[in-house]
């Protein structure tokens, strides 16, 4: 795994040297835009609209459009001499608890692994976290952008989350009429609290698999090898019967939910027979 930055995590008087690892990576399958007629690819090419003509790499500037059409020019000089010292530093400045954090703040994840016989301070930090349960909140300067970030234990890691500004976040304000006004019998309460526990289990992550993409990336092999391609069934079950009110609807639900988790009782029984048998024989 190839390390995407170096700096230091510090707090207090502690100084880690760490190198940053992306934590995931995106799994979608690409597609190019091809000319219809001959099958090639489609390419963009950067044009001036004043010069009509093409531009190179090198005759680009960036710009920062102020008023409509009036740009000021800002170069990577610019942009460098404007960050502030330590900008390879991961600065903790508080540690709060996981629970007080918003989910919607998070955007994405890095990996943080010691550098330069940084490993006895790395894992006091990692301990430390594990055993007051708590984040580290930090400032960071990843591609000349200040961001706040999170620093949580991962296993025997320390994974660090990309996190937005308050401003960043839209208000809710924008969204009309969410139905808060709106009378909820006891009855209708009491049904929708009823099936979220019975579809309430312990976190799987294997439990959720990407089929749409497994299904398309077969079907795609299939083309490539010419075989006979069937058509791409869809994944959203039909709805069994006419839904005519909440209460119908939940009433659906909770039944739908309680068959599903009688199947699922009597095919885990049926494999403890099985092994049961396996070892008896």
């Amino acid at each position: 795994m190839r390390s995407l930055w170096k700096g230091a995590v510090s707090f207090g008087l502690v100084h880690i040297p760490i190198k940053l690892f992306a934590a995931t990576e995106d799994k979608d399958i690409r597609f190019r835009l091809l000319h219809k007629e001959c099958n090639r690819p489609i390419q963009y090419q950067k044009r001036c609209s004043h010069c009509d003509r093409e531009v190179e790499s090198e005759e680009i500037v960036k710009g920062f459009e102020y008023t409509k059409g009036r740009f000021v020019i800002v170069t990577e000089e610019d942009l460098s001499a404007l960050e502030p010292e330590g900008s390879r530093s991961i600065d903790i400045q508080s540690f709060v608890h996981l629970a007080e954090i918003d989910p919607i703040y998070f955007v994405k994840t890095y990996y943080l692994a010691p550098d330069q016989q940084g490993e006895k301070a790395y894992a006091l930090l990692h301990r430390a976290l594990q055993e007051t349960n708590r984040l580290a909140l930090a400032k960071v300067i990843l591609r000349s952008k200040e961001t706040i970030a999170a620093l949580r234990i991962y296993g025997d890691a320390l994974a660090m989350h990309i996190m937005l500004f308050p401003e960043e976040i839209r208000s809710i304000e924008g969204l009309g009429l969410l139905g808060q006004g709106l009378e909820i019998s006891d009855k209708e309460q009491k049904m929708a609290v009823q099936l979220i526990e019975s579809l309430t289990e312990p976190f799987d992550p294997q439990q959720w698999q990407n089929e749409y993409n497994e299904k398309l990336q077969q079907w795609l092999q299939e083309k490539v090898q010419g075989e006979a391609v069937a058509e791409i069934p869809t994944t959203t079950a039909a709805p069994k019967g006419k839904v005519v009110d909440l209460m119908e609807a939940l009433k659906v639900s909770l039944n739908q939910a309680k068959e599903e988790q009688k199947k699922t009782a009597k095919k885990e029984k049926a494999g403890k027979s099985t092994v049961s048998r396996k070892k008896t024989s």
